[in-house]
């Protein structure tokens, strides 16, 4: 991710939740694309591109000669909500549970060595400590969706885990053992490197697993993925 797709995306993010703060429903206007790069202190066209990503999504609709309006899709369960509960949480990994083991399997048949060069170099971000609501250039698991060779499932991996960031976020500061989360990324890699297609699905059933195990209510209270 370049640094100007990360700030294309926060931007997004933050639009969003100036949204949220203003009790803004579906059908209401937004400011103009200038007065939100002067709010953000950010280009306009920043500001258009930010905008065009939520487009995508139906967060917000523009209306020729008239502005930008918030869309029916802001009202939608995958958009991010800025109070994120465990309830969310628990959703986003029994999601990424049906969708990640079957992904990381097809991932071991079909990787490439640029499919594993990427996974190798989203590998460290397990060990590096994250700041706030900062994220990753390249999700270790978006890598390997990455290397299914199937660019849908990349991106629709990818529009998950960015529609809900701040879970993730939450999950990363509550699930805080890095070098286990490190350790079973590297097994996830080994696997999909030897074309073991049924261990690679193992591996990531079981690291997810994991996770939903320590946030799970009564357990000890730990951080994030």
């Amino acid at each position: 991710m370049t640094t100007q797709t990360s700030l294309t995306s926060r931007l997004a993010d933050e639009i969003v939740d100036l949204i949220v703060e203003g009790g803004l429903r579906p059908g209401d206007a937004l400011e103009s694309s200038r007065a939100l790069a002067q709010r953000f202190e950010v280009t306009t066209p920043t500001v258009r591109e930010a905008l065009r990503r939520l487009e995508a999504t139906d967060v917000v609709q523009f209306r020729h000669g008239s502005g930008t309006y918030v869309g029916a899709g802001f009202e939608r369960r995958m958009v991010v909500n800025q109070h994120a509960g465990r309830d969310s949480i628990e959703e986003l990994i029994a999601t990424r549970l049906l969708l990640e083991p079957a992904i990381a399997a097809e991932a071991a048949r079909s990787r490439t060595d640029a499919d594993l060069l990427a996974l190798e170099s989203a590998l460290a971000n397990a060990l590096t400590p994250q700041r706030g609501d900062e994220r990753p250039a390249l999700h270790f698991h978006v890598a390997v969706a990455g290397a299914t060779g199937n660019r849908l499932v990349a991106e629709t991996l990818e529009a998950l885990l960015h529609l809900r960031s701040r879970e993730q976020v939450q999950i990363r500061h509550r699930y805080d053992d890095r070098e286990r989360d490190h350790a079973e990324h590297q097994q996830i890699l080994e696997a999909i490197r030897a074309g073991d297609a049924d261990r690679a699905s193992e591996l990531t059933r079981s690291h997810l697993q994991s996770i939903r195990d320590v946030l799970a209510p009564g357990s000890a209270d730990k951080g994030a993925k």
